[in-house]
């Protein structure tokens, strides 16, 4: 397999059953603690031993052209050959030729060794572990009643893999474990989640099992050109979701104004800060909001974000007040690029922070929803501060819904749960409404994104 990036979500290739069964690895069934020496195989086959050092290149191409090269994955097929008593660059042949069987050439192959420029020899091709890959090497020790669903994706955050193994699977864990450690190179702990996410933890943390490798989970990850040191123990974090990061910030404008409600390590408010938006990000574990921190400084962000450790519901109605009574903030940013002599003067870049948020994102997605009704009357006394220049934020808050056939059933089921805790109507016509798709967590489990703009009668509601 490929290296992978310190936030990958993989698949490893099915197992190669498209393969002839000889070079398949061999089968042991009954293997339950790894064997590596196991898997060696010695395959005899043909190959083309090349006279001239300089037809090596074409006539690879014409044996490749033609279809008599053999071809497998992640195998060089040119290697040095014995002929007669000399050591030659040859071509390995596909598995049907024989050397010393001309019925068994193409016209190509024939041709070649009529004009002398190629001579066939035996070869023993030998294959090992290294060669075959986690899915070839799972599938030959697997019983055959479980080939079906064999485990193939992982999520991998820095060099921690994370499974989620089904209960007949978990026999082979350590089997599955090694492997995959051995067949990712970044790789340096494997563990199994035990418990759903936040199922004992507040935090959305959960417990799980070594079972591979170093038992160090502290984690450093790329996300958005930024970058991310926590413990991926003690904090929640999820590398499947870069592209939703990525894709919400992107609707975010330079100068504007964030609360980040439940922002974990930061990924969506240390990448905004890059973009010189304005974000007060909160999370409730003292874990999370540390490694925010780190985040920020690391980041070069901390003009921009200011982090805090505090419960959500709070968070919301505080930070809207605090935010109207704080004084003016201007953060002034120096020209990166030194000013040539034929140049006029350039400015500083100056952005001043809004005294009223644009934008709320609510990241979880368990229960965020049951959080809107602390928005009722949370700029009730400010009404004439909001004109068609400056609205009522954006509240990004994402939920799970059901998988159906048509997904307007899904988007009803998140407007009704959302019109339940506002106290006021929202239905899938609501003017700056948008459903978003997000990614699909199990068969009959979805994760959406809902924005949409804050009802003037839940922000200035009083009593």
């Amino acid at each position: 397999m490929a290296p992978k990036t310190s936030t990958d979500e993989s698949n490893p290739p099915p197992p190669s059953n498209d393969l002839p069964e000889m070079f398949r690895p061999p089968i042991n069934r009954a293997m339950r603690v790894l064997d590596r020496s196991f898997f060696q195989k010695r395959i005899p086959l043909s190959a083309a031993a090349i006279y001239k050092a300089s037809d090596i290149s074409n006539v690879r191409k014409e044996l490749l052209k033609s279809r008599d090269m053999l071809a497998l994955p992640r195998l060089n097929s040119i290697r040095e050959v014995k002929d007669e008593g000399e050591i030659r660059r040859g071509i390995l042949l596909r598995e049907d030729v024989r050397h010393d069987d001309a019925a068994t050439w193409s016209p190509k192959i024939s041709e070649l060794v009529e004009k002398g420029t190629v001579g066939l020899r035996p070869f023993d091709l030998e294959l090992d572990y290294d060669y075959w890959n986690y899915s070839d090497i799972i599938a030959s020790i697997m019983p055959e009643d479980l080939l079906d669903e064999i485990p193939q994706g992982f999520t991998q955050v820095g060099h921690v893999l994370h499974l989620n193994l089904r209960e007949q699977y978990l026999p082979y864990k350590h089997l599955i474990a090694e492997i995959l450690k051995d067949k990712n190179r970044t790789i340096r702990t494997v563990i199994n989640k035990i418990e759903d996410v936040g199922s004992h933890s507040e935090f959305r943390t959960f417990p799980f099992e070594l079972l591979a490798g170093d038992n160090d989970t502290n984690v450093t990850v790329h996300e958005q050109d930024c970058k991310f040191c926590f413990d991926y123990a003690r904090v929640y974090y999820n590398s499947r979701l870069e592209t939703e990061h990525r894709r919400l910030v992107n609707k975010f404008h330079p100068g504007e104004m964030v609360c980040d409600v439940m922002a974990g390590v930061g990924p969506f408010a240390v990448p905004a800060g890059k973009r010189k938006i304005f974000v007060w990000a909160n999370d409730l574990n003292p874990h999370g909001t540390e490694a925010m921190q780190e985040a920020v400084k690391m980041n070069h962000v901390d003009q921009f974000v200011l982090p805090f450790n505090k419960d959500g519901r709070q968070f919301i109605p505080w930070s809207a007040k605090e935010l109207l009574q704080s004084e003016p903030l201007t953060v002034s940013l120096k020209p990166k690029r030194a000013r040539k002599p034929e140049e006029p003067p350039r400015h500083p870049e100056e952005y001043a922070r809004p005294s009223i948020f644009n934008h709320y994102v609510m990241n979880l997605p368990a229960t965020a929803i049951d959080f809107l009704d602390a928005f009722a009357g949370v700029y009730a006394g400010h009404e004439s501060l909001f004109t068609a220049q400056q609205p009522l934020p954006m509240v990004h808050v994402y939920c799970f819904s059901g998988h159906s056939e048509n997904e307007r059933d899904d988007h009803v089921d998140i407007c009704q749960r959302i019109s339940e805790k506002l106290g006021y109507t929202i239905t899938p016509e609501y003017p700056e409404l948008e459903i978003h798709n997000v990614r699909l967590v199990s068969p009959k489990k979805q994760m959406f994104c809902a924005s949409f703009r804050l009802p003037a009668d839940v922000a200035f509601r009083t009593g």
